[in-house]
Formats: structure tokens, sequence, C-alpha cells
């Protein structure tokens, strides 16, 4: 469905400028945004992919990866296509890469939607697998009737949201996942088609309007495996989102067009892990490494296993109803649906 987009401005000469995304797009008359998905049309912006719907899937929450949001319950996930980052790195190239005039999608209203999450026994449901910004009037909608309907509502997301995007779902948006790439600017240029800080001001903002937010950090060798770039950012989340903020640094695997790349050796996502603690954060994650103890979640206070997880579920969970540690009391950052 085509509709007119939100957040936008008439221009001059029949222009508009998009404001959903930090790439704020000047778009002149026939021409897209950068995502491909928005089209001026007679001066008027219009999102070309409202109820587009490419992918759909009942995954469990850890697998976005969500650790202390909602643990051990299922998230109803949908995506669609397009993108405005361009990394070179991406998993799901195959939608958020290719012209919506070409995809293979369906078409979902929202109340269907909402529908399918319900029937399915998810608790939350997530737009995913591509970046859900650019779908903002769709899972805006979407985002309404789930949480009249009782859903916990999460975006997967690069950050590239605007403030005036971000406050405007803020109140139908209960988690926020978000992908801290690097932490330099040099490699969000490079590889991803973007900027490091406006992504920074996102993550701060969703703190403080009061969502959850995690961080995912994707190591990949030699262009964000620096120790003292790791360093800097987990510094930087200690001081803006908070050191009880999860922080998972995932494995990479050679993919799309950095297929002349290794995968993460182990002892890098250890050393990322160990540096994180020394910066005084409370939850770190190492993931895309089946079997490891670093995915399951230990009381900061006293090291007791919390929760133990394995291929993306809870396994066994001790927390006590008031979500504390059952040895010591430490109360425990973790959201649940209660």
């Amino acid at each position: 469905m085509i509709r007119e987009a939100m957040l936008y401005d008439r221009l001059e000469g029949g222009k508009v400028q998009c404001r959903l995304c930090s790439h704020r797009c000047r778009i002149s008359l026939g021409k897209r945004g950068l995502c491909a998905v928005r089209e001026n049309r007679e001066g008027v912006l219009y999102t070309l992919n409202y109820n587009v719907v490419s992918s759909e899937a009942v995954d469990p929450i850890e697998k976005k990866p969500l650790f202390h949001f909602r643990p051990g319950s299922l998230a109803y996930s949908l995506g669609t296509i397009g993108c405005n980052f361009r990394c070179k790195h991406c998993q799901n190239w195959t939608i958020s890469q290719i012209d919506i005039d070409e995809s293979n999608a369906i078409e979902m209203s929202p109340e269907v939607a909402v529908e399918r999450a319900l029937a399915s026994g998810a608790e939350v449901i997530a737009w995913t697998y591509n970046e859900p910004t650019i779908w903002f009037e769709y899972t805006y909608d979407c985002a309404k009737l789930a949480k009249e309907a009782g859903l916990g509502t999460v975006y997967v997301t690069n950050g590239y949201i605007t403030r005036e995007g971000l406050e405007m779902i803020a109140p139908y948006l209960d988690a926020f996942r978000v992908d801290i790439k690097a932490f330099t600017e040099k490699f969000y240029h490079d590889i991803a088609g973007a900027k490091l800080a406006p992504v920074l001001e996102s993550a701060k903002l969703a703190r403080e309007l009061g969502m959850h937010v995690e961080v995912i950090n994707l190591i990949i060798p030699t262009l964000n495996d620096s120790p003292d770039e790791i360093r800097e950012m987990c510094v930087w989340i200690r001081e803006n989102l908070g050191r009880e903020t999860p922080v998972h640094f995932t494995r990479f695997h050679p993919y799309y067009k950095l297929q002349n790349l290794p995968s993460t050796p182990l002892v890098t996502l250890e050393r990322a892990y160990d540096i994180a603690r020394e910066e005084d954060l409370q939850y770190v994650y190492v993931g895309n490494v089946p079997g490891t103890e670093y995915e399951n979640t230990f009381c900061p206070q006293c090291g007791e296993l919390l929760i133990k997880r394995g291929m993306f579920s809870v396994e066994l969970n001790r927390m006590t109803d008031e979500r504390t540690c059952p040895r010591c009391g430490r109360q425990i950052a973790i959201v649940t649906g209660h």
C-alpha cells in the first residue's frame, strides 16, 4: 500500500525533506530517498512499503537478541523491504538492498499483524530483519494496536531514527535493541554509509524516553576490533546509557561484501567481554558462539547463575518473582511481562 508519509517538510521547487531518519534526505520530484521506499510524487512524500511484509516468524526473544526484556518469551517478528544503511556485511541484504518494485512480499494490515501475533502465543511484536525506521508509519500504527492488546513492542534497529520520530513512537515502543556497529566515524562512513553520532544520540534518547535499551556490537576483524575502540565504546555506554545496560558482543562471519575477512576469533570476543567488565558494565554477553557461558546471566554482586541460555532459549531462570538474585537479594535489571 502507498500512503502519504509522516514527518516531512515541503520545500521550494516541489522538493521535500524527510525528517524520519538522520540522513534527512532532500528529495526532488519523482525521486526516492536513500532508503528507496519513500518517494516524492508531485511535492508529496509517500511511503511505498506501508504494509509490505517480506518476512514473518515467531522467534524466541533471545534471538533478537534481547536478554533482559521478557526473557523466555516469544516474539512475533516482521520485516519489510529496504534500508537506510548500506552495510557491506548485511545478513539480510536480500530484503534490505533490493528494489521494492522487484520484491516478493505480501500485504498485511496492522490489525491482521496484531491478530497473528496474539494467535501465535507471542508476548511481544518485533519489527526486525531490516531497519524498522523506514517502515515507520506501519510500525507506528501496529505499535498502538499492540499496546492496546497487551503485547510488548520492540524495534531491532540501527539507531538512525530522528528525535522527532523516536519521540512520536515512544509512548508505544517498549524496547530499543540498537546496533552500535563500531565506535569510529570512519567505520560508519566506509562500511555502513552513515554516521556514528546520530546512533549514539538516539540510543541515549531512547533511554531518556523510558525504553528498555540493549546494545549489540558485531566485532569484525581488522575493522572495529581494536581494544582501545571497544573500551571507548564501553565507557560511553556506562556514562550515557548506564552500567546496567546489557551489551552483546557478537561474532562476525564472512558474508555479502565482506567475505574476504575471517570469522571473529573467540579470543577477541573474550577480550571485549573483559574490557566491558573492567569498565563496570554489569551485564555483558558474547553471541554467535554456541555453547558459551557468556550467554548466561550472572548476578553482578555475588556471581550467582541467574539465567542459563542455550540455542536462543532460556533453559533455567532462577530469579525470584521480584526479579532479585536468590542468593544475595540484588535487584536485577530485567523487564518481565508481569
